[in-house]
């Protein structure tokens, strides 16, 4: 099993006050007061987080891609794009996604992922593009919000240094994407399947927590404490905003994953049904 760094944050500006996350792994036990949207897991599953990701080599879109995209513009200035909420680490900053051109090199991050382990596969690089354009469309609706969600795409990009200008395909180094939701009727956890397929949403604060999925760091800025950091902006996020559990799925074999959320906080929910049994799933929950 492979060791993940986890580097001290150096700035985050956030209005709450909160501890660091505890260092423990430990086995928890889910309230059955909790509930929420039963379709998430099944279309985000899909999605499993890998804390070992590809750098990507962004191809020119042709006539079938997003055409209104610069490939070569270039990162704005902290200036240019202030935001409240970052976090400074290292020669990182961790912050919400602005840009088109930054959805887009988040959406190739997750294809350079899906297909890391099929090099040798024939028609690869078809198959990236048309994931990405996919998963591009996607992040823009989903960040719409939908069904009572709040959903934010988070990339770590590199700091800016004097007289050095990058464009956005090589300054975004990671992402990940953070949603708040609520649980619906008749669900005991994050992903669970229920019946009747069709509940309504239980919108009380027992029932809102934060979900982390699609968590991908480029090959060439691994082992920099860039995922640690950008759960860690993640978790004040969930705080400051009132929401006591963060969830993530993890399967079962992803050694790096487990790994990196030992580190954090997380732990394993004890309460899990034959379903997560069935696809080789952990669901794991940090209690800010």
């Amino acid at each position: 099993m492979s060791t993940i760094s986890i580097y001290r944050t150096e700035f985050l500006t956030f209005c709450s006050n909160g501890s660091r996350p505890r260092h423990k792994f430990q086995r928890t036990s889910l309230s059955p007061t909790m509930k929420m949207d039963s379709k998430s897991f099944e279309s985000e599953k899909k999605e499993e987080l890998s804390v070992q990701r590809q750098t990507p080599s962004i191809p020119q879109l042709d006539s079938s891609g997003p055409s209104n995209l610069g490939f070569d513009r270039l990162q704005p200035s902290d200036q240019e794009l202030y935001q409240d909420k970052r976090l400074e680490f290292g020669k990182f900053v961790a912050r919400e996604a602005f840009l088109d051109e930054e959805f887009w090199t988040a959406a190739w991050l997750r294809a350079e992922s899906h297909w890391e382990d099929r090099p040798g596969e024939r028609y690869v690089d078809n198959f990236k593009r048309k994931f990405a354009e996919q998963e591009f469309n996607a992040i823009k609706r989903r960040c719409r919000g939908q069904h009572g969600q709040t959903h934010t795409c988070i990339v770590t990009v590199k700091k800016e240094e004097r007289n050095v200008k990058r464009t956005v395909l090589k300054s975004v180094v990671g992402t990940l994407d953070f949603s708040i939701r609520y649980l619906l009727h008749g669900e005991s956890f994050p992903g669970e399947r229920t019946r009747p397929l069709f509940c309504s949403i239980n919108r009380t604060h027992l029932n809102k927590y934060a979900y982390v999925s699609n968590l991908c760091v480029a090959k060439s800025a691994r082992r920099k404490g860039i995922a640690s950091n950008m759960l860690y902006f993640v978790i004040e996020s969930a705080r400051s905003s009132g929401v006591e559990m963060v969830y993530v799925h993890v399967h079962r074999h992803n050694g790096p994953a487990l790994e990196l959320y030992e580190k954090i906080g997380f732990e394993i929910v004890q309460m899990a049904s034959s379903q997560l049994l069935e696809q080789q799933m952990y669901l794991l929950c940090f209690k800010t």
